[in-house]
């Protein structure tokens, strides 16, 4: 039996450290919306000509591929494009997930780990046997930020602001790992969470 373990949770909360030990000790198939979102828009797969019709072909760069930091600027100030990008861009990463996660039932994969930030808003729970929430306290995320991406202290706290509270990713998940920064204590919570599905 597989099981889908859908992962969410706002920015800086360390999951990728989650997803990490996911392969690591249970050899789990992960996959990225955002790595899946790039990866539709390559030459020969679903998104590239729509995404060229969508802003022209000045986004084609001389490798034939699509200049994503291009596309980002465009969209950053024009609301309505990231929209219409989302519509073209959200369905092929879920079919792709689809596709692939039949796959891996056929070759009796035991866990399947799907991780977006918008899994909830998106309804990857569609798909997923479980939606575990990362939660991290904000000050921590805040300094990771920082620390990871350089950012500003007022550009961590508006990324964080502009993303769904915490309530509602508490009230949609069927687990919650707390994160803040002691990797056995989450590590502890990851195996607790594993172990509900004795069957592996």
């Amino acid at each position: 039996m597989m099981i889908t373990i859908g992962i969410t949770g706002g920015v800086g909360a360390g999951k990728s450290t989650v997803l990490d030990f996911l392969e690591e000790k249970y050899q789990a198939y992960v996959m990225k919306a955002d790595e899946i979102g790039h990866l539709v828009m390559e030459p020969g797969q679903s998104c590239y000509e729509p995404v060229i019709a969508l802003f022209g072909r000045q986004i084609i760069k001389n490798d034939k591929t699509i200049d994503r930091r291009q596309v980002s600027d465009v969209v950053f100030s024009h609301p309505e494009l990231l929209e219409k990008l989302n519509q073209i861009i959200h369905p092929a990463v879920k079919q792709y997930i689809r596709e692939q996660l039949a796959v891996k039932k056929q070759q009796e994969q035991k866990i399947c780990v799907v991780e977006a930030a918008l899994l909830l808003e998106d309804h990857y729970q569609e798909f997923c046997d479980t939606i575990w929430y990362i939660h991290t306290d904000e000050e921590i995320r805040i300094r990771r930020l920082m620390e990871n991406r350089g950012y500003t202290r007022e550009k961590s706290v508006s990324i964080i602001a502009s993303q769904a509270p915490e309530t509602f990713f508490r009230e949609n998940a069927d687990y919650v790992v707390v994160n803040n920064g002691d990797f056995a204590q989450t590590r502890r919570q990851i195996e607790e969470g594993i172990r509900k599905y004795e069957t592996l």
